[in-house]
């Protein structure tokens, strides 16, 4: 065959595009099974920084100890346990299939539950976790991350400083999720708002926005005196 020909190069480059193609799937359908469990033990971890657990050495060991299970609230706000997989897209779970998870603690004795958030920041999606005592309005911790949020100004919700300004806070009031973000400098109730980050005024306003939301999708469990089925 004639190596200098156009037809060689187009047969050796067809090949060598399905060889690559190929290699590149199997090395994809290698890795999945591990980078799902990454995915999973991240989820975890964020789900263990919203009860105030962080930086810890064994997710799997420390999630396992904390938390007492993985429920899903049903149309009366009662909770029923999930039968199904451990979910890492909580917005494609209530989208799809309407269900709305909460996950329920064991901290030092007292009973915690967590919820997870999610939303649209100035540049793209942000999300993360609520974690409130056993009343069920009162906040004892929170875990916030963001895909591409202004470093130094909007990306500040993923700081702990940002994060710390949140126990203690009441997240109902009349019956309704009331927990808030504001604009710097604009709180008129310090006992259901934060401050928002100067100069990072659109992600913080869509903090706000997201837990008021997402939040409010539970209003019936969180309104309910039974914490479970």
């Amino acid at each position: 065959m004639n190596t200098n020909s156009n037809s060689y190069t187009i047969i050796y480059a067809s090949v060598m595009v399905i060889i690559v193609a190929f290699l590149l799937a199997f090395v994809s359908s290698s890795l999945k099974d591990t980078q799902n469990k990454n995915v999973e033990m991240d989820t975890k971890k964020q789900i263990l920084a919203a009860l105030n657990i962080r930086n810890v050495s064994n997710v799997e060991t420390e999630y396992n100890t904390y938390i007492k299970a993985d429920m899903l609230m049903q149309e009366d706000g009662t909770l029923k346990e999930n039968d199904g997989p451990f979910a890492t897209s909580y917005e494609k779970e209530v989208k799809a299939n309407n269900r709305l998870h909460v996950f329920v603690a064991e901290v030092d004795g007292q009973t915690k539950y967590v919820f997870p958030v999610y939303g649209v920041g100035l540049w793209g999606a942000i999300w993360g976790y609520v974690a409130l005592n056993d009343d069920k309005d009162t906040v004892y911790g929170v875990y916030f991350s963001h895909a591409s949020e202004t470093p130094g100004l909007g990306a500040e919700i993923a700081g702990e400083h940002f994060q710390q300004e949140f126990p203690g806070l009441k997240a109902m009031q009349d019956g309704q999720v009331v927990l808030d973000v504001v604009k710097n400098g604009k709180v008129e109730s310090p006992e259901h708002q934060v401050d928002g980050i100067s100069g990072g005024t659109i992600t913080s306003v869509a903090v706000g926005t997201m837990l008021k939301g997402c939040l409010g999708n539970y209003t019936k469990f969180l309104t309910t005196n039974d914490a479970e089925d």
